[in-house]
């Protein structure tokens, strides 16, 4: 089945004080993929700013721009249609033996290091011995995703952006991106190459053609066993054409849809709003 969404996010920052200058990157624009087309794309910044668009070193879509006039709020539009299929399975997968070879390891070494958000923390070895015996490659996925499923409760406003997955792990709640990050440091525990993939969701899979639906952004994962396969943590499943792909990298700190530094402030209010509409 095939999904044509029309994405809109929006972000809107208040200062505290008037803000003289500031540099900034936008990663709201979503990527052409083999299971993702990119029909329309655009943004808008209020205060007018020049754009300048880019790829990279991850492979997302980066729109940087400055604004030099004073200006007290300053306003971020993504406006995207993307036509999205399910992402099917890898041609081949790997033995164990293959996975943890040092050709792979070399290759994907950076999606096999500890981050900030990901770090190494020696009580998930006995989990990934376990599930090293109990899995193959093929199925080590799903088994991730169900024992990341079984530690953490969905819960917003629990975690913030900053939280690591261990934070997590060990508070018990969190919402997608703790998901995706708890799911990485296991997988990563098991030698298994994997990254942090940031998006949209759309809420409803039986959505009239037409409908406006309120969303927000999302997180999951893809793991290397010979091919790269999508999951979801949170909906402790494969992703499918609901699900819009902004961006990929490490963890969330490469991913960020908007970040940026300016000279004045504080931020005093942020306001974010998606909206997705499915159009076929």
């Amino acid at each position: 089945m095939t999904y044509r969404i029309r994405v809109e996010h929006s972000s809107r920052y208040q200062y505290a004080n008037v803000v003289q200058s500031s540099f900034n990157e936008a990663r709201i624009t979503p990527l052409t993929t083999p299971w993702q087309l990119v029909l329309e794309s655009r943004l808008q910044v209020v205060p007018g700013a020049a754009l300048q668009a880019y790829l990279d070193y991850w492979g997302t879509v980066v729109h940087s721009f400055e604004l030099h006039q004073p200006h007290d709020e300053m306003t971020v539009v993504g406006r995207s249609v993307v036509e999205t299929t399910a992402q099917p399975e890898p041609d081949s997968t790997l033995s164990w033996e293959e996975l943890h070879d040092d050709p792979v390891r070399d290759q994907f070494a950076e999606f096999l290091a500890p981050t900030t958000h990901v770090p190494v923390d020696p009580r998930l070895s006995d989990t990934a011995l376990d599930l090293i015996g109990k899995s193959s490659p093929a199925s080590v996925g799903f088994a991730a995703v169900e024992w990341a499923r079984e530690q953490l409760t969905y819960v917003p406003g629990t975690t913030g952006v900053h939280t690591s997955a261990i934070e997590a792990w060990e508070g018990g709640k969190g919402v997608c991106q703790d998901f995706a990050h708890l799911t990485l440091a296991l997988l990563r525990t098991m030698g298994v190459p994997s990254r942090y993939c940031s998006g949209y969701l759309h809420p409803e899979g039986d959505a009239e053609v037409g409908a406006t639906m309120e969303g927000e952004s999302h997180a999951w994962l893809e793991v290397w066993t010979g091919g790269w396969k999508a999951f979801d943590p949170t909906a402790g499943s494969a992703t499918g054409e609901r699900h819009v792909l902004v961006a990929r990298g490490r963890d969330y700190a490469d991913v960020p849809p908007i970040k940026g530094i300016f000279a004045g402030g504080p931020t005093a209010q942020l306001d974010v709003t998606v909206s997705l509409t499915r159009l076929a």
